[in-house]
């Protein structure tokens, strides 16, 4: 349908009344549809490859690491004060003997930014950190961190105060993603050629009369669904330009007020500069385009999810990526989902993800695949909840595994799920059913592959070996690897290893329009609750580069450009979602500060990034009720078109 109309049309209609209509796998099974929830229990968790009994074997926290050298060298960790090999420690730097340990530092320092930032505060590096403290001590804290996080989400107690996407963009010059880069988003596959120039009607504010009244505006610039507007009669004045979210109720196409009976007031500032106003208006609105008539009715229907509270789905643990849990939809707010883990009692224990996400899957999905699962405790359905039917879930590309395939030991890159910054040296650990992979990032695995995480096979999140030097990105190489610089040709000879065919990976890339410096709303895929002001940072073929406005760059991440984790800017006005503003805005704002302290605010360190609070706990056991069912059939995910593997600028 024609996304705009002629107005000199409409004229000739104007009589006529009209009115308008706008990171990862395990599953749980349900065995029977009505009554048990639980799998069978001759389904048992396959044992864990014994190691190599060559390499020497550390024990940290309850980890099993293996160390690659034999060479000595011994560090403290700053998080819990276990003391064992260096070289088996987590991060360049060597601070902490574990994942975990690297998440809590990083959460609980993050807490006093956040507490600053409640207040009004800009953060600072200076955040209290819990050092030393045993497990049981980093339980409670971390208990304690959950639930002040529901009390702040409950209350809606982060302030927006002070940030205006308007004028964000209008001080610094940006540039925001358009809304058709966003698929999965309303109206974000009929926005048309919605764009500047275009014509609304919407509430006159300069004005005295005691009722509502309108006028005609034009759209001066676009950033996502809001609009810079100006009333028409200003002309070049921009003194009452006034920023407005297209998608909104007050917003209508030229003739809605004629069709609803509602007066059309020009503003009491340029009252004084025509005598005829209708041939004023006949004049500038021939020939220009407005928004189409059922502009509204489509909003509307674009904002209708088919999710809804009660269903039941499988969804990783936010704790172990190797399985699924069982969870129940709580809430729906713009398509995302707010998941509850159907064994916690006092609906805490939640995750949040898009009902597009690659995460979430239908009850059975592990047992088709052949995916871990964690067996709930619950073995009935609660009253009220039902499995959610399968194919509202997200579709993968189907794949053909029967000639060349994927095999376990191959070598890859791919996206490290519990650092979104780094694309890592990886290998296969395990190949599932229907193309999905179970993938380890080397140097930095648990015995028990309790850190697998599960990608399929078309996931633009996994990569070729060379993808990073053909394209310019840091490659982490395995920890405690120590020839540096790494060299994929000698560390294949080292480990008698061979690289995953590059024919077998997704090279399809889309025409997704994104540009290097387009702002956007984006999930911070470490705490998914939280959507940030963000910038596209860098483009390499369909991968983003997403910086956090404010934060550091070590806290980016890597994520498609289809993702349903991005949005464009006005999206949480429009859904009602809570936005987190740059971490520097109110220092930004407050007064025009010289670059010097510019720079000193922006090199305050998030600490919330490593944000996936959700995964901090990886050194508690698993507990004995995972299963790995055996083969079966799903699917999930998507594609573009072109050659992903041509070297290609920054």
């Amino acid at each position: 349908m024609e996304n705009t109309k002629d107005l000199t049309e409409h004229s000739s209609q104007s009589k006529r009344k009209r009115r308008d209509s706008f990171g990862m796998f395990d599953g749980y099974d349900s065995c029977s549809e009505d009554t048990s929830s639980s799998s069978s229990s001759e389904e048992s968790e396959e044992e864990v490859a014994p190691l190599p009994s060559s390499l020497p074997i550390i024990k940290n926290n309850g980890q099993v690491y293996t160390y690659p050298d034999g060479k000595s060298g011994m560090a403290t960790c700053e998080m819990c004060g276990m003391v064992g090999v260096r070289d088996a420690f987590y991060s360049k730097t060597k601070r902490f003997c574990s994942v975990s340990c690297s998440r809590s530092y990083s959460s609980n320092s993050k807490k006093a930014s956040i507490l600053a930032r409640l207040q009004g505060k800009p953060p600072t590096k200076k955040a209290k950190v819990l050092q030393k403290q045993p497990l049981v001590a980093k339980l409670a804290a971390y208990a304690q961190y959950q639930a002040t996080l529901q009390n702040q989400a409950k209350t809606k107690a982060v302030s927006m105060e002070g940030f205006s996407w308007g004028n964000y963009i209008n001080s610094n010059s940006f540039i925001a993603a358009p809304v058709t880069c966003f698929k999965h988003a309303p109206m974000g596959t009929c926005w048309g050629d919605i764009s500047e120039n275009v014509r609304v009607e919407v509430p006159n504010t300069d004005c005295s009369l005691p009722t509502k009244v309108f006028w005609i505006a034009g759209i001066i610039k676009l950033a996502g669904y809001n609009a810079l507007l100006r009333y028409e009669g200003f002309e070049n004045d921009s003194g009452l330009d006034f920023w407005c979210n297209i998608c909104g109720s007050d917003i209508h196409p030229v003739g809605w007020c004629a069709a609803s009976g509602k007066p059309l007031v020009p503003p009491r500032t340029i009252q004084h500069k025509y005598t005829n106003w209708k041939a004023f208006l006949v004049k500038r609105l021939t020939g220009a385009k407005t928004l189409p008539p059922d502009f509204s009715q489509k909003v509307s229907e674009s904002m209708q999810y088919p999710f809804k509270p009660c269903m039941r789905v499988e969804v990783v643990d936010k704790r172990h990526l190797c399985r699924t849990r069982v969870a129940v939809v709580e809430s729906v707010i713009g398509g995302r989902l707010r998941l509850v883990y159907e064994e916690s009692e006092d609906r805490t224990d939640d995750f949040w993800c898009h009902m597009h996400s690659p995460l979430i899957h239908h009850i059975g999905w592990s047992r088709s695949i052949g995916h871990r699962f964690k067996r709930s405790d619950i073995t009935k359905k609660q009253d009220g909840h039902f499995d959610t039917p399968p194919h509202l879930f997200a579709k993968v590309k189907e794949v053909d595994q029967s000639g060349e395939w994927f095999k376990e030991g191959m070598k890859l890159e791919a996206i490290d799920p519990l650092n979104l910054s780094t694309i890592c040296v990886a290998t296969i650990r395990k190949v599932l059913a229907d193309g999905f992979l179970m993938i380890g990032i080397d140097g930095s695995e648990a015995a028990d592959g309790s850190d697998w995480f599960c990608y399929h096979a078309t996931s633009p999140s996994i990569f070729p070996v060379g993808f990073c030097e053909i394209n310019m990105i840091e490659l982490t190489p395995p920890r405690g690897y120590t020839k540096l610089p790494f060299k994929w040709f000698d560390y294949l000879r080292e480990t008698g290893s061979i690289a995953a065919p590059v024919k077998l990976f997704n090279k399809d890339v889309p025409n997704h329009g994104f540009r290097v410096g387009m702002k956007l709303e984006a999930v911070d895929l470490m705490e998914p609750r939280l959507i940030c002001v963000a910038t596209v940072t860098r483009i390499i073929h369909r991968l983003l580069r997403i910086h956090f406005d404010g934060w550091e760059e070590e806290y980016d991440q890597w994520v498609d450009c289809e993702s349903p984790d991005l949005y464009p800017v006005g999206w949480c006005q429009l859904t009602g979602y809570q936005l987190q503003p740059p971490a520097s805005q109110s220092s930004r704002e407050s007064q025009s500060a010289s670059s010097k302290q510019k720079k000193k605010a922006k090199s305050q360190q998030y600490k919330g990034h490593k944000k996936m609070t959700t995964l901090q706990l990886k050194e508690e056991l698993l507990d004995g009720e995972d299963y790995t069912f055996l083969q079966g059939a799903s699917d999930q995910e998507s594609n573009g078109s072109a050659n992903f593997y041509i070297k290609q600028e920054p």
